[in-house]
């Protein structure tokens, strides 16, 4: 609950910071306003670390200039044709804007820009109350023009204005909206979340890469499941992701399974929860959450009911390995991040076989070999994976994967796993099978690579005797 008498305590230490006083006197020096805007105000009365600080003033980009570059050591254009200069000052960087009244275009929703001159009329066209406080520097005068502190206490998002406009305006708004009900922890307005389902499809004419930044900053969230909720209860997610609301699979009165979509965000739930204890320190794993929430979107096309009430989803890792492919380079994910989580979903089932049964020392090799450098993330991922409420079963397959881990850390103690490669490289099998470069040394290597995962080291003589009855049984 917020406190106010904090939370204004907040607000004038933030206003003392060596930064903020040095910008309030040079702008008050040259008789011009100056305030503190958005999220540093917004997360000072929550009592939440304030990272980046945006400052806007009455001053148009050429005097913002003037004004800083005594006080900076280094100033850039951030964004000089929308009003935006950037310096640092007192050691930190900061943004300084001037007033904004943007209006759009209508077709493109990119902003039309034009400066405003009140402090006020730039408040009120900003996304959400919570975002539209200012703190007037040196004077420590709140300005809250939208009611942003009434639902700061209320815990609840609500647009500035008329929903359907402030959506009308910019349609990555109603992303956002998803992005701040999890970073915040708050209930969006119902009327802000009607207009979100009524104008959904609106979506459609922002970029893939501006979409993608926003569900990014959702998965970075400590809890992004109650964004993804709304995201999909409003219908929003069907316009850019429709493969996650397509997993509320129909259940009929003979044949029953698991809840997908309610498992999918309990799988994710339970990464995040196993990133943090086991790297704590590191920031999001974007593609490992990204992997956790798609690991099943193979499963409503590989979906067949069963004589006597089963129902099954075979080979839906490969499905939805290609279906998440597919998405994330739609989205404009880069390669990287498209090509680790179609790994980890295509590899993700692959773990259950070695609870059924232990695995041979060559099997685990295998495991470790096609996991490559997201050995970690697919350890998370699988473990995630586990929802079942019979503690019996949890138990045993828990146990299993310490097992497979303890296994994989003695096999690398023993034989380096991570540099896994044949005892007798390129050069060497073609001076022992008198042949030149071309597809046979791939093959022979292939072949000795095989050797080393089912068998360990077995010398340099060994392979090589196996090596030379491998190629006279070629012929």
């Amino acid at each position: 609950m917020l406190n106010m008498a904090e939370g204004v305590a907040r607000l004038g230490a933030l206003a003392e910071s060596p930064v903020i006083a040095t910008l309030g006197r040079a702008f008050a020096e040259a008789g011009r306003d100056l305030a503190i805007v958005g999220g540093p105000v917004r997360d000072a009365l929550l009592g939440r670390e304030t990272h980046d600080l945006d400052f806007t003033t009455d001053a148009r980009p050429d005097e913002i200039l003037r004004i800083v570059t005594p006080i900076s050591s280094v100033q850039w254009d951030v964004g000089r044709e929308f009003g935006t200069i950037g310096a640092r000052v007192a050691g930190e960087q900061v943004e300084v804007t001037t007033y904004r009244a943007d209006s759009y275009d209508g077709v493109t929703r990119k902003p039309t820009v034009e400066f405003g001159n009140t402090l006020e009329g730039d408040l009120v066209r900003r996304d959400f109350t919570v975002n539209s406080m200012a703190l007037r520097v040196p004077s420590r005068t709140l300005v809250d023009p939208t009611g942003g502190v009434e639902d700061l206490l209320a815990q609840t998002l609500r647009t500035p204005t008329d929903p359907r406009v402030s959506f009308g305006d910019d349609p990555l708004r109603m992303l956002r909206a998803a992005r701040f009900a999890s970073q915040l922890e708050f209930d969006v307005e119902s009327r802000t979340a009607d207009a979100i389902a009524e104008l959904r499809d609106t979506l459609s004419i922002v970029s893939p890469e501006r979409i993608q930044g926003e569900l990014t900053r959702l998965l970075q969230t400590d809890d992004p499941v109650r964004g993804i909720r709304l995201l999909v209860d409003t219908g929003l997610l069907a316009v850019f992701l429709p493969e996650i609301p397509a997993l509320r699979l129909e259940v009929d009165e003979h044949h029953h399974h698991k809840d997908v979509y309610e498992h999918s965000l309990t799988v994710l739930r339970q990464a995040i929860a196993l990133e943090r204890s086991r790297h704590p320190d590191a920031s999001p794993d974007v593609p490992l959450r990204l992997a956790a929430l798609l690991h099943d979107i193979g499963k409503p096309a590989t979906r067949k009911l069963e004589r006597g009430g089963g129902v099954t989803f075979h080979h839906h890792d490969i499905k939805g390995a290609r279906l998440a492919k597919k998405r994330l380079q739609a989205l404009r994910f880069d390669s990287d991040t498209t090509n680790v989580v179609s790994r980890l979903i295509e590899l993700h089932l692959r773990f259950f076989g070695y609870a059924e049964g232990a695995w041979t020392d060559s099997a685990v090799r295998r495991y470790v070999r096609d996991a490559g450098a997201e050995l970690e993330r697919l350890h998370i991922l699988t473990r995630a994976d586990v929802t079942t409420r019979n503690k019996r079963k949890a138990a045993r397959l828990a146990g299993a994967y310490d097992d497979i881990e303890r296994r994989i850390d003695e096999l690398a103690a023993q034989e380096q796993l991570d540099a896994m490669r044949p005892e007798l490289d390129g050069n060497r099998i073609q001076e022992i099978l008198g042949i030149g470069p071309g597809r046979e040394v791939g093959e022979a290597y292939k072949f000795l690579l095989d050797v080393r995962l089912d068998e360990g080291l077995v010398g340099e003589d060994e392979a090589e005797r196996r090596l030379r009855e491998w190629w006279a049984a070629r012929g």
